[in-house]
């Protein structure tokens, strides 16, 4: 049998439950908390897409200029020895030095190779050295043609992604980076060597 008492406290119990399911005062801050993670994920890839395409962009401007120093003739084809001649050293520096707005000091990960044809046929069947994930940077090196040769200069950087859980999905090499790529190809002006 049960007692006038213990009604009342099912009872009682029923009526806190209905006014908590009743009650909207923290309706809005647990929407909110389901909400903010993936709103948060959408602005972090945003950002990190839109930082990545202006490096890109500006990689691609740094190797057009480079590439427009060797086409001219401003930068002639040698061992490195003269002021207009470049090293590979000196040719990636170059690079770097345009890029120094979105990279970090000393350009970590940036790789460059220049390479001169007879042929551009030959510069077009020119691929992507990839080994065990990454860019194959071996024999990479920094020859140019003289006048009215055609070259080659392929720029390469490891973009590093900052925003941890957007690693797995974007990172298209190891070590959880981008691989970004730049490259032209020109046939040098007939210059006076």
């Amino acid at each position: 049998m049960t007692t006038h008492a213990s009604v009342k406290t099912r009872a009682g119990r029923k009526g806190l439950l209905r006014a908590f399911a009743r009650q909207r005062d923290g309706s809005t801050a647990i929407e909110f908390s389901i909400l903010v993670i993936p709103f948060a994920l959408l602005v972090f890839a945003i950002l990190e897409s839109c930082i990545s395409f202006a490096a890109q962009q500006v990689m691609t401007n740094a190797a057009d200029d480079v590439a427009r120093l060797y086409r001219t003739g401003q930068v002639r084809p040698g061992p490195g020895t003269e002021p207009n001649q470049l090293t590979h050293e000196q040719l990636r520096d170059k690079i770097c030095e345009r890029m120094a707005i979105l990279v970090s000091d000393k350009c970590p990960g940036l790789e460059v190779d220049l390479q001169t044809f007879e042929t551009f046929a030959q510069a077009a069947a020119l691929r992507t050295p990839y080994s065990n994930n990454d860019l194959d940077a071996t024999g990479f090196d920094a020859v140019s043609g003289g006048a009215g040769s055609k070259n080659v200069l392929r720029v390469y950087y490891r973009w590093p992604i900052i925003t941890d859980l957007l690693r797995l999905s974007m990172s298209t090499i190891k070590d959880g980076k981008v691989l970004h790529f730049a490259s032209v190809t020109w046939q040098n002006e007939p210059y006076a060597e």
